[in-house]
């Protein structure tokens, strides 16, 4: 079918709607990977659970969206993008109302895990039929709408999900999905149905799928309960990283012999890509550390409101809607390999200007480094994005995005869990090296002069003890993380000069 055909199909009406539909789905999907990240407190203390299991909620989402985007393209080609949009929408909204129904733990992370299989595939498909629906000379406004839903997600997520939290209930979340979904379903019927794709019977590499969800789930569990189980002191996690580890090593060996691979892993081939993949896994995963570790922080320790923790969280995203076009016009000037250098960098010096708070620090103080940290966002993705699928092949331009796509999601999910990890252990030593030097004796006499109790006096110097070691266990993971930014602020010098005109229009 010529494109021209398919154009005519939607009045220019027509088409502004479907557009805004999609711009809405992929906002809404996007929203959910943080929007849960400043309620995990409220949560926990609801279901009875630690702030650390509350994390699960988070992790379990990005896991299983990470594994479902891979098969996005085969479900296309299988039952129809349009149709495949549609029944992705519909399990997006029940898994949704199941997830703020959710009375324990359990159900909760396995709901979210539902809320993921059917999310991972809306980002791509919203992406594949704007491309379908616009014709070339406006598709480049209908894609810069869509960037912006992808940017700002994160900057709504904590703010929505910390209002919601504390006027209403965290039910409500999850409850806010269901009208948009339902709202995206029938609008896809109604408008998206005349450019429909044409279906075909193709394989799928079952036994790669498999292996896929094996090693990454054993890896998964290690991360998440790891930290409970005292590490590789406990057998069973032993046996799991075993499991993950030979089920990763049959995975790689499997899928490139596999003539129809669910992910391929051929594109590493290229230094470009392979490089750029691993810079985007540390910078995103650095990057998603201070989105989990501030809100809690501010909630438990520093007595902010989920709302104010979420404004607080948000301000990198904001900043970064005003520099994304000028990253876009950059492009086609600057050297890539300079713009996210240059970039990361920032990025990194603002980790070490955090990592300089106190338990004394106020609102503005903390504002100031977030929002500034934002405007250095799209000089790193949207670079970082064009030097990866500039290096490889034309015809493998669809592969590399996919699993670059994975990698960035799977990098968020292990980032959290291990930045929990390190922030509670460090939290836990900065608390012993405390207890053993101080000496309570003269501040206990000064508080029960003032009224206390011997036993109020106590809790009061612990309370003050754990503040005290919470932020600089905070301040540790921002040193690391900046670390780990310098590092991938050079490693992205590895990749060759990226070749001009590179369709980005399969990255999602």
């Amino acid at each position: 079918m010529a494109g021209d055909d398919i154009f005519s199909r939607l009045s220019p009406r027509s088409r502004t709607l479907a557009g805004l539909v999609l711009a809405l789905s992929n906002l809404m999907v996007v929203l959910d990977l943080t929007i849960a990240n400043v309620s995990v407190p409220h949560i926990a203390g609801n279901l009875g659970i630690s702030p650390d299991q509350g994390t699960w909620i988070i992790t379990s989402y990005a896991v299983a969206e990470a594994i479902c985007v891979p098969l996005t393209g085969w479900l296309a080609m299988r039952f129809g993008v349009v149709r495949m949009f549609t029944l992705s929408m519909i399990g997006f909204g029940l898994f949704s109302v199941l997830c703020g129904l959710s009375s324990t733990l359990t159900m909760l992370v396995a709901c979210r895990i539902g809320q993921g299989i059917c999310g991972g595939p809306i980002m791509p498909m919203s992406q594949t039929l704007l491309m379908r629906i616009f014709p070339p000379e406006t598709r480049g406004r209908a894609m810069g709408l869509w960037a912006m839903t992808t940017l700002m997600g994160p900057a709504l997520g904590p703010i929505v999900g910390g209002y919601i939290s504390d006027n209403w209930s965290w039910h409500w979340i999850f409850f806010i999905n269901l009208p948009i979904a339902a709202l995206c379903v029938f609008a896809a019927q109604a408008l998206l149905r005349p450019v429909e794709t044409d279906t075909a019977k193709i394989p799928i590499d079952k036994v790669g799928l498999f292996l896929l969800v094996f090693w990454i789930g054993c890896l998964q569990i290690i991360l998440d309960i790891g930290r409970d189980h005292d590490w590789f002191a406990d057998p069973m996690i032993v046996a799991l990283a075993l499991m993950a580890f030979i089920g990763f090593l049959v995975f790689v060996i499997w899928e490139l012999t596999e003539e129809h691979p669910v992910v391929d892993l051929r594109v590493f081939r290229h230094v470009g890509f392979s490089s750029g993949l691993f810079t985007l896994s540390l910078c995103f995963g650095s990057y998603f550390a201070s989105i989990v570790v501030i809100p809690q922080w501010l909630q438990m320790s520093m007595g902010y409101t989920a709302t104010w923790a979420g404004i607080v969280t948000a301000m990198t995203a904001m900043a970064a809607l005003f520099t994304a076009p000028i990253a876009a016009r950059m492009m086609t000037k600057v050297d890539a390999r300079l713009l996210i250098s240059c970039a990361v960098a920032w990025i990194g010096i603002m980790s070490l200007v955090r990592a300089h708070w106190t338990s004394g620090v106020d609102f503005g103080t903390m504002i100031v480094p977030q929002f500034v940290q934002g405007f250095a966002l799209p000089f790193f993705f949207i670079p970082l994005t064009t030097l990866t699928l500039g290096s490889v092949l034309p015809s493998e331009t669809a592969s590399a995005a996919g699993l670059q796509n994975f990698v960035r999601t799977m990098a968020t999910a292990i980032a959290t869990s291990l930045v929990l990890t390190e922030w509670g252990d460090s939290q836990r030593v900065s608390r012993s090296e405390m207890a053993s030097v101080l000496q309570p004796d003269q501040t206990q006499s000064v508080l029960t002069n003032l009224g206390f109790s011997i036993e109020q006096a106590r809790q009061t110097i612990s309370n003050l003890v754990e503040q005290e070691a919470t932020v600089i266990a905070v301040d540790h993971v921002f040193f690391i993380s900046a670390i780990i930014l310098f590092s991938a602020a050079v490693i992205v010098w590895i990749a060759p000069k990226p070749r001009a005109n590179v369709d980005t229009s399969a990255a999602h």
